[in-house]
């Protein structure tokens, strides 16, 4: 089971979300979340996503998961067991980090590119009031959710 995920602040700190995508081996979208999250940092919002993603995996019985994140930073967290979370994410944190033992894991990085439904979804979950998942894509993620199964690139354009 492969899960990306993103976590998305309107300022730093501000108005945050977060969000993830999971998929089977075919690349099939087997469930998605997004989640509003109040005021936060955005490494505290791409940290609730892993935390997010970690409980539902755990809830659906999906022992073998791959978390994917743009943020080098989360990597780091599940890297170094004793990074230091801030106090308002600590306890979930320790919980999801015990739930993880348990699982068959790994996190790994994405560059943003390859990590645009996240991205959708956790900006998604900016906007929301209580959080919302289901099993089906909504509207907004299928094309990109299409695009990924179809193995379409996704180019970073400079000028």
């Amino acid at each position: 089971m492969k899960c990306n995920i993103d976590g998305a602040a309107k300022g730093n700190t501000g108005l945050a979300g977060c969000g993830g995508v999971f998929r089977n081996h075919e690349a099939n979208l087997l469930y998605y979340f997004a989640e509003p999250l109040g005021f936060f940092t955005s490494f505290q919002a791409e940290l609730s996503a892993a935390i997010s993603a970690i409980e539902v995996a755990f809830r659906f019985n999906w022992h073998n998961l791959w978390i994917e994140t743009d943020s080098t930073l989360v990597v780091r967290a599940f890297q170094n067991h004793s990074y230091v979370v801030t106090w308002n994410l600590r306890n979930k944190w320790t919980n999801a980090l015990f739930l993880f033992k348990q699982l068959n894991g790994i996190v790994s990085h994405i560059f943003r590119e390859g990590n645009q439904v996240a991205d959708s979804l956790a900006n998604y979950g900016c906007t929301l009031t209580s959080s919302s998942s289901c099993h089906q894509a909504p509207g907004f993620i299928r094309y990109g959710s299409e695009k990924n199964k179809l193995g379409f690139p996704s180019f970073r354009i400079y000028s």
